[in-house]
């Protein structure tokens, strides 16, 4: 992923028409899974749900170089890297304080969360996330927005979509990846949190 985003935005582009596929197909397979009579309707809430996400994470990484402190550093690149360093450190803190500390059962959809590796995960992002945004020359206030938005909205992202599975009856949205899930297992977080992130730079970045 990083590979697509820092070459060029055309293999970001190729790389996330990809990803928008592989979301899509899953989605209508588990849709389909859930009601079989009804899912191509249902399936129409995929623009929503992947379609839009991905075409606005698309219209950040052509975001023009601007207000950043350092011209080395094009705002293209640097708002995307942020939001994916944001969910992949949130995810990360999220187990290791849950693993340690976690005694709290956040929701019956996914008992593996708790609400103390929740809560460490977005406090230990926010800091972690000062220093990238730092290393990013990203001014630290919108460093800190992004990671509070990616980690909170992530987290609602991972929620939905294990609600969704759970509903369908299956453990893993797809096998793309063995170990890892399929499409939605590994993006349903950025899905999520894209659309504000995006909002958040359109209205006090531009």
């Amino acid at each position: 992923m990083l590979a697509g985003l820092l070459i060029s935005r055309w293999t970001f582009l190729t790389l996330f028409v990809f990803v928008h596929f592989g979301c899509w197909w899953e989605f209508v397979l588990l849709v389909k899974k859930i009601n079989s009579k009804k899912y191509l309707f249902y399936s129409l809430w995929g623009l929503l749900y992947i379609t839009l996400p991905v075409g606005l994470l698309i219209a950040l990484r052509n975001l023009p170089g601007a207000n950043i402190k350092d011209d080395h550093w094009d705002l293209g690149k640097v708002i995307p890297l942020a939001l994916i360093f944001s969910l992949w450190v949130n995810d990360t803190m999220a187990y290791i304080v849950g693993s340690l500390i976690g005694k709290t059962r956040m929701s019956r959809i996914s008992p593996k969360k708790t609400w103390e590796g929740t809560i460490g995960g977005v406090i230990l992002c926010v800091i972690v996330m000062y220093f990238i945004g730092a290393l990013m020359s990203l001014d630290f206030t919108d460093a800190i927005s992004i990671a509070l938005i990616a980690s909170t909205l992530g987290t609602i992202g991972d929620l939905f979509e294990s609600k969704l599975k759970r509903m369908a009856n299956v453990k893993d949205s797809g096998h793309i990846m063995p170990g890892h899930g399929g499409f939605l297992d590994r993006f349903d977080s950025l899905l999520f949190a894209t659309p504000f992130v995006w909002l958040y730079v359109y209205l006090f970045m531009r």
